[in-house]
């Protein structure tokens, strides 16, 4: 594996103003400190409930919103220092798959000029185009009499289809896919999560997926991210996470897990209260208010992201104790 990621954060941080009703120009933190690394032919897993910010990550990651404070390198340069025609290859190169397939695809659009956009913004001829729509729509499962329809005509996983060809009609080399099958009926889930597979074997795929279903991630993911209020709290190998994780909050995500045997869980574990504002971040850990093993340092004093054992990092003052 090469030493330098083909796409890194560090110390990436992004806030966004909101306006309630009671305060204006209120500032919500949706990022707050975060760095990882992405190899070339490697699969990262981002997981956490929604409002940690994994999601906002992604959008940053793929140059679609620009960091507050910290800085994206794509092989080992800051896109910050990229002119025009470098973050053109740029965006080029990473393709991202958003989360609902019912409102990322223009609806005035018929599904072959969406999947051939790509192409005729690169200046690819009408022959060019036609032959790759003819690759592309075979590749995630449609047929050719499809590309004269319109979205409205297609179901959430036949839509989710289309968006992956989309994403992948300009050849990408790094592929980001925010929550790609949570929209989908489970039985179309399963589809989606096997396609993904194959293109990113098929194309030699850097991928980066997003999502709140730690199950998900394990089946397609080699490393695994955990968020929560804007920061990581556990990263480790997908199977260190699933055998010995080293977080109290991951602790509990494994426990959310719905299985077929309800005796196996820990209900102990399972999270009761919602997740706090990110516009009123709590003292200390971040999670200490929704902590079974929460004590008096844990209010406190925020625990950094450190290694706790091989390739494994927790942000837990009791990672070693409660996990050992």
């Amino acid at each position: 594996m090469n030493n330098t990621p083909v796409l890194s954060a560090k110390n990436v941080k992004k806030r966004f103003k909101t306006v309630s009703s009671t305060k204006s120009n209120t500032i919500l933190t949706a990022l707050d400190g975060v760095s990882i690394d992405l190899f070339t032919g490697q699969s990262l897993g981002i997981a956490g409930e929604s409002g940690c910010g994994k999601s906002t990550l992604g959008k940053i990651l793929a140059g679609l919103l620009v960091a507050d404070e910290g800085d994206v390198r794509f092989r080992g340069e800051s896109i910050r220092s990229f002119n025009k025609e470098n973050f053109r290859e740029f965006r080029r190169t990473t393709q991202m798959i958003f989360q609902d397939p019912f409102s990322s695809l223009n609806p005035r659009m018929r599904i072959g000029e969406i999947i051939t956009e790509p192409l005729a913004i690169a200046g690819k001829s009408a022959a060019e185009q036609d032959k790759k729509l003819s690759e592309l729509i075979k590749i995630v499962g449609l047929s050719m009499e499809m590309a004269e329809r319109f979205p409205d005509e297609f179901s959430g996983g036949q839509r989710q289809r289309i968006g992956i060809a989309r994403a992948l009609a300009a050849s990408p080399k790094l592929l980001i896919a925010d929550e790609p099958v949570s929209a989908l009926d489970i039985s179309i889930q399963a589809q989606i999560i096997n396609l993904l597979q194959e293109m990113k074997q098929s194309f030699e795929l850097s991928l980066i997926l997003i999502s709140h279903n730690l199950s998900v991630l394990h089946h397609l993911c080699d490393r695994i991210v955990i968020m929560y209020l804007g920061i990581i709290v556990e990263e480790a190998p997908a199977n260190s996470i699933f055998s010995r994780c080293r977080h109290p909050y991951t602790e509990a995500l494994l426990a959310a897990i719905p299985s077929i045997n309800p005796t196996e869980k820990n209900r102990s574990v399972i999270l009761t209260d919602d997740l706090p504002s990110p516009l009123s971040i709590p003292s200390g850990c971040r999670f200490h208010p929704r902590c079974r093993y929460v004590q008096e340092i844990c209010r406190l004093k925020q625990p950094e992201l450190a290694t706790v054992s091989e390739n494994h990092l927790s942000a837990c003052h009791f990672s070693q104790s409660i996990f050992s």
